[in-house]
């Protein structure tokens, strides 16, 4: 699991009492009066922008006062309508940087900012899907703004994180609220720990020059920093085992009994936190925070009344992560790192304690090596864990015996610093989490094992966390929103409301801001063999070369396997000219950054691309998807859901595996058509999107692009001729 931001310790200040007066601040006091918020030391505002010191003389006309009337509620109208507050904001010169001045009213932005205001007000959840250039965060921040409240957003992507942050928060500070409090919340591996640089100063154990070099670096930096966060170390490379052995994690703090605990970067973020009005985070971090609940081990979050879940499609998986149970080998060998390092660092690094660890890592690299060595995902049953613990018990009972002779050797120390006293509780915990993973049986659990490279994990993952969610998280909270592009399947909200448990909601899907039957051209061609096939490879790879000829390159070619995207890309590579970039080659970053500045460059990439990417312009033209994203019906978590849906005499062909696909078919298909003036082709070589009953349940749920089955067609599309205007459109959703 993530490490986590805060220490059980950060969280014994009684906070009763706060979201109940918190509450009592409702939008009503917006127009005519300042909304100070009663918590002891939040002290934000939610002002007029005639009372903006920011705004000078350059305020617009018609303030919201003067629009609403002294003293009157000013509606959502008022504020996202034409003409409107907003509107006057944006073409008032104010962020020419950030805001182009062509700003037009959007009727999605302020339906969906009504229903979102409502939510707020009336103390109910709210599902709404809005399509790209909606501005779904400004509709969701100015209510959440009014509502008094102190509310969590919850994003999947850092590029959204970076957009709220750096963005959107200023532009509302500056035009809306001046004395808005914002705190941003990361895992605590993103932190540099005071104490760990203090120690490894004193007792260098760095490996190299280079190692040394950067952490000189690291030790300059902490004296400047205001957030101790690795995002400010553009030299520090992701891998840095360096900073793994410098980092604020939660398995070697020592909370307030820290000497630093009063300069810790984490201190200070939880501070901010709890004097924020809104706090942004990621979903691992949110659902890391609702398990820790569930175990009573405190909480990461400070107290909040709201969650707005933007990107909200990614619930069930991450729920799924942090509601569940796993082991892997690095995590026991982090574990005798770690406790080899305070053992010298304290000076108690005696050969018997010594011997201790080096066992830990002996036994956990001999146990781990029983797994076969092929990578993939794999199912790990009752019975299958059986007959390893069968054939491998004395590996399995050396490992738990060697965790528990370093707790024993820990326990009758003289002293006991409470370093070792967190490595001693760490140990534990492996010991139990090994016991759970091969010998306990849980009804809603699914067992299975990954390999990855030199990594195995071990995991027992929830099948169903509906039920888990509707207990821990919307009957707990009065208000959630959730809103994502892609939540309907075929028009309706009802996948994703049985998948997360939310029974209780106002739904609504907003219609397209884009003209999508004129900027979008959906190719379906007419003679591809049946995935299945032998020979779809090599047809799949013509599609692709012709398709990229027409477009001259500026492409995505989007997979659902590493195998099938490393095959087409190799058929590829020496039939056309355009630059072509892998992915695996390069980190995900970096690959975005060279297509978006390479001429005609070409992009072969497999999921992590089908979401969260954003390359508006003509630098992205097309779009080529090889097959329905089917998830592989043999993954061992595919597999136990679709088993638990039969076994409750379910369809869940229908009901899992064709929604899940959709939605996951809408994200790719997302990535073309990013603004107003984009323009390209669709392109999906799975022909069972004609031929299958269930293709029209795809068809209904994509936005009503124009369609063709003839390249000649797509040719014309994309050189911009009258052709296109021949073209049909889809029967999609009347969303």
């Amino acid at each position: 699991m993530l490490s986590l931001l805060v220490s059980p310790d950060l969280q014994e200040e009684n906070e009763a009492g706060f979201l109940a007066k918190r509450a009592s601040n409702s939008a009503a006091d917006f127009p005519g009066a300042k909304v100070r918020h009663a918590a002891k030391g939040a002290g934000s505002e939610v002002v007029p922008v005639e009372d903006d010191p920011t705004a000078g003389g350059n305020a617009p006309e018609g303030t919201l006062e003067e629009s609403a009337g002294a003293g009157a509620k000013p509606s959502m109208q008022e504020v996202f309508g034409p003409g409107g507050f907003l509107e006057k904001c944006m073409k008032g010169g104010f962020d020419r940087s950030t805001v182009s001045s062509d700003y037009e009213h959007r009727p999605g932005q302020l339906e969906m900012a009504e229903m979102v205001h409502d939510a707020f007000e009336t103390h109910h959840h709210a599902i709404v899907e809005a399509g790209t250039g909606t501005g779904k965060t400004l509709a969701y921040l100015l209510p959440a703004i009014c509502s008094g409240r102190r509310v969590v957003i919850s994003t999947a992507t850092k590029s959204l994180q970076e957009q709220l942050y750096e963005k959107d928060i200023p532009f509302l500070q500056k035009h809306f609220a001046p004395n808005l409090k914002v705190a941003v919340m990361k895992g605590r591996s993103n932190f540099l720990c005071r104490a760990k640089l203090h120690q490894m100063a004193d007792q260098p154990l760095l490996k190299g020059m280079e190692e040394i070099d950067a952490f000189r670096q690291i030790r300059d930096w902490s004296k400047l920093t205001e957030t101790g966060d690795r995002a400010e170390l553009t030299f520090l490379p992701d891998d840095s085992d360096l900073w793994t052995r410098l980092d604020a994690r939660r398995d070697t703090c020592t909370g307030k009994k820290c000497a630093d605990f009063n300069q810790c970067f984490l201190t200070t973020m939880q501070q901010r936190a709890k004097e924020a009005d809104l706090i942004i985070v990621n979903h691992h971090l949110f659902f890391a925070d609702l398990a820790l609940k569930q175990d009573d081990f405190g909480s990461i979050l400070p107290e909040y009344s709201a969650v707005v879940f933007d990107e909200a499609h990614e619930m069930e998986d991450v729920a799924s992560d942090y509601f569940g149970r796993q082991i892997s080998n690095y995590r026991f060998e982090e574990l005798a790192r770690d406790a080899d390092q305070t053992l010298r660092l304290l000076h108690q690094g005696t050969p018997s304690l010594l011997r201790k660890t080096q066992r830990i890592r002996e036994r956990s690299r001999g146990f781990f090596e029983l797994f076969p060595p092929r990578d993939g995902r794999f199912s790990f049953a009752r019975n299958e864990r059986e007959a390893f613990l069968e054939q491998n018990r004395e590996a399995y009972d050396a490992l738990a015996t060697a965790l528990k002779s370093m707790e024993t050797e820990f326990a009758v120390l003289a002293t006991k610093p409470e370093e070792l006293t967190r490595i001693a509780r760490r140990s534990f915990e492996l010991r139990q989490e090994l016991s759970f993973l091969f010998e306990s049986n849980e009804k809603n659990f699914v067992y299975w094992y990954e390999r990855r490279n030199k990594g195995v994990f071990l995991t027992a993952t929830p099948i169903d966390v509906s039920q888990i969610l509707r207990e821990r998280l919307f009957e707990q909270f009065d208000t959630a929103i959730l809103t994502s592009a892609t939540l309907t399947v075929g028009g309706r909200f009802d996948y994703i409301r049985q998948r997360l448990g939310i029974d209780h909601a106002k739904e609504r899907a907003l219609p397209p801001e884009f003209d999508y039957p004129s900027r979008a051209l959906l190719y379906l061609p007419k003679k591809m063999p049946d995935v299945r096939d032998a020979g779809f490879q090599a047809a799949a790879a013509n599609e692709i070369v012709q398709l990229l000829e027409h477009s001259q390159g500026r492409a995505f070619c989007l997979f659902t396997s590493y195998s099938q995207m490393n095959d087409l890309f190799e058929r590829v590579r020496s039939r056309v000219s355009f630059p072509l970039l892998l992915q695996g080659t390069a980190p995900r970053s970096a690959l975005l950054e060279r297509f978006k500045n390479t001429e005609s460059a070409v992009l072969f990439a497999t999921a992590s691309f089908w979401q969260g990417v954003d390359v508006p312009g003509e630098q992205l033209s097309c779009v080529i998807v090889d097959r329905l994203p089917f998830a592989v019906p043999s993954d061992p978590i595919v597999a136990a859901r679709v088993r638990a849906l039969q076994d409750d005499g379910r369809n869940p062909f229908a009901e899992f595996q064709v929604p899940q696909a959709v939605l996951a078919l809408k994200q790719g298909f997302g990535r073309l058509i990013r603004t107003k003036t984009d323009r390209g082709v669709l392109a999906l070589l799975d022909t069972r999107l004609q031929r299958m009953p269930y293709g029209k349940i795809f068809l209904e749920s994509l936005p009503r692009y124009g369609t063709t089955q003839d390249l000649a067609e797509v040719a014309r599309f994309l050189e911009g001729n009258s052709g296109s205007k021949r073209l049909s459109a889809n029967s999609a959703s009347p969303a």
